[in-house]
């Protein structure tokens, strides 16, 4: 299975610390050695980074390590292969435009039998999570011809994700930039860190931060992994169908999948 990495942050925030630890998991530490990617969302901007080698070996995953990118919605992840093959089409996240706004996906799991609707949005590569994405987009396509209200667009997905559950294993993250929809089938755990802020501890690396020293009393950041990343701190575990619609660094509405 993949993993995910998303961030949801009330002020402009880097994620190199997090990413630290996942960039071990692909190949290293962890199987997952077919690709990787990740999103950051500038303004109404969006700067992707995508590498079909090895996340823990790649000289591009390394440079966003060491290169403080600050963006308040983040979506990250690492491949292992199950449907399509290891390409640079198939890196995670996708992206795509609707109404004016880049959107961008990343999924984790495998459907069995999925038939995406058709529309305007088609898959460039061959994996069934690009599907998912083309999928739910021409279904918020179809329904509103401009940009909904908040709760339209959490409904509508709710709706549309309810039915992938019965397929398989369908843990994603989508974001138009203004927010991050987080949806868990089988596994996903998230922390918000806010003041008063201490220390952290990387899992799979020896690193370690003082997240005090780099944040004020007014700063709210989320971080939703498949898996926790560190070893001192409390996450929070999803339940199966649960889907979380953060936004900056809070939860704004929440729900199942049934």
């Amino acid at each position: 299975m993949c993993e995910l990495l998303g961030m949801s942050a009330n002020v402009p925030t880097d994620i190199c610390f997090s990413f630290a630890g996942l960039m071990r998991r692909g190949g290293d530490s962890g199987p997952h050695r077919d690709g990787w990617g990740v999103a950051f969302y500038e303004g109404r901007g969006l700067r992707c980074f995508h590498d079909p080698n090895p996340c823990h070996s790649s000289a591009i995953a390394k440079l966003i390590e060491q290169y403080p990118i600050k963006s308040e919605n983040v979506i990250c992840h690492i491949r292992q292969a199950n449907v399509g093959g290891v390409s640079l089409a198939n890196t995670h996240p996708f992206t795509r435009e609707l109404w004016g706004q880049y959107w961008a996906f990343a999924h984790n799991g495998q459907l069995a039998g999925f038939n995406p609707d058709s529309g305007h949005y088609t898959p460039v590569g061959d994996t069934d999570s690009e599907a998912i994405f083309c999928h739910l987009l021409n279904n918020l396509a179809r329904r509103y011809s401009k940009p909904p209200s908040l709760a339209e667009i959490a409904d509508t997905l709710s709706q549309c994700c309810a039915p992938l559950r019965e397929l398989g294993v369908c843990n994603l993250m989508l974001s138009n930039g203004d927010w991050l929809f987080t949806l868990c089938t089988s596994k996903l755990h998230w922390i918000t860190r806010r003041a008063p802020f201490g220390p952290a501890v990387l899992s799979d690396i020896d690193l370690e931060i003082d997240f005090q020293q780099h944040t004020t009393r007014n700063d709210v950041v989320t971080v939703i992994a498949t898996e926790p990343l560190t070893s001192n701190e409390q996450w929070q575990a999803y339940e199966t169908g649960e889907w979380r619609l953060w936004e900056k660094g809070e939860t704004k509405m929440k729900g199942h999948c049934y």
